[in-house]
């Protein structure tokens, strides 16, 4: 059938003004157009994203560090310790306890550390001639005490008896604990302590010896006792 020739001019002059028509982005004819559809849809995006980008703050500058005190301890407090004769002037953490002071702070590593829960007596050392165990208590709390450690005892060139004691019957296996186990055995000799194997063994409890060197740690005790 044949178009009215006034509708096809209508027709073709509604195409004509389509293609001439700037693309707006509005809908045209009732349509949406492919420029508006790009648009809501970047619209929406950002619309999504910008709370998410709104609570992502700049991360805040580091908190400025304390500057650490010039002697390197924070909180430091001079002691005055006065070891196997000598005067030491230290600035120490008041919770240094005796054990580390010596170890760390004086180098002297006879004292040993065992179980750090003054259990097993390696670290014993003296405090004004009595045995005590360095690991449960601090130095600051001996500054006009007169402490012993196993290095004022005495020297390979010049030892103590009870030393010599220990090397003639062989009262040590690994070493670790014989330092401890003479420092008590010296202080021993200066207690009331009775004469026979059970009062030394009593009176030697406090020490442990894992390599079970015991009988040989009593035989010491007792040959030192006797020239003493």
């Amino acid at each position: 059938m044949a178009k009215n020739p006034t509708e096809s001019k209508i027709a073709k002059g509604t195409e004509e003004r389509e293609k001439s028509a700037p693309d707006t982005g509005q809908p045209l004819l009732g349509r949406v157009s492919r420029r508006s559809f790009l648009s809501h849809i970047g619209a929406a995006g950002i619309a999504a994203t910008t709370p998410v980008f709104a609570s992502v703050s700049a991360p805040a500058p580091p908190d400025a560090k304390e500057a650490p005190p010039t002697d390197g301890v924070q909180g430091a407090v001079p002691v005055s310790l006065r070891i196997n004769g000598r005067e030491h002037n230290l600035k120490l953490d008041p919770r240094t306890t005796l054990l580390d002071c010596l170890r760390e702070n004086l180098n002297m590593p006879g004292t040993k550390k065992g179980c750090d829960h003054g259990q097993c007596g390696a670290c014993t050392v003296h405090v004004n001639g009595r045995r005590v165990n360095s690991c449960l208590t601090f130095a600051v709390m001996h500054s006009m005490d007169e402490i012993t450690t196993i290095e004022g005892i005495g020297q390979p060139d010049h030892l103590h008896p009870m030393q010599a004691a220990f090397v003639e019957h062989d009262g040590y296996q690994c070493g670790y604990c014989t330092s401890g186990q003479i420092m008590s055995a010296v202080a021993l000799l200066k207690e009331p302590v009775g004469p026979t194997d059970e009062d030394v063994k009593q009176a030697m409890y406090g020490n442990i010896c894992r390599c079970g060197a015991y009988p040989n740690i009593i035989a010491a005790v007792q040959s030192a006792r006797k020239q003493a």
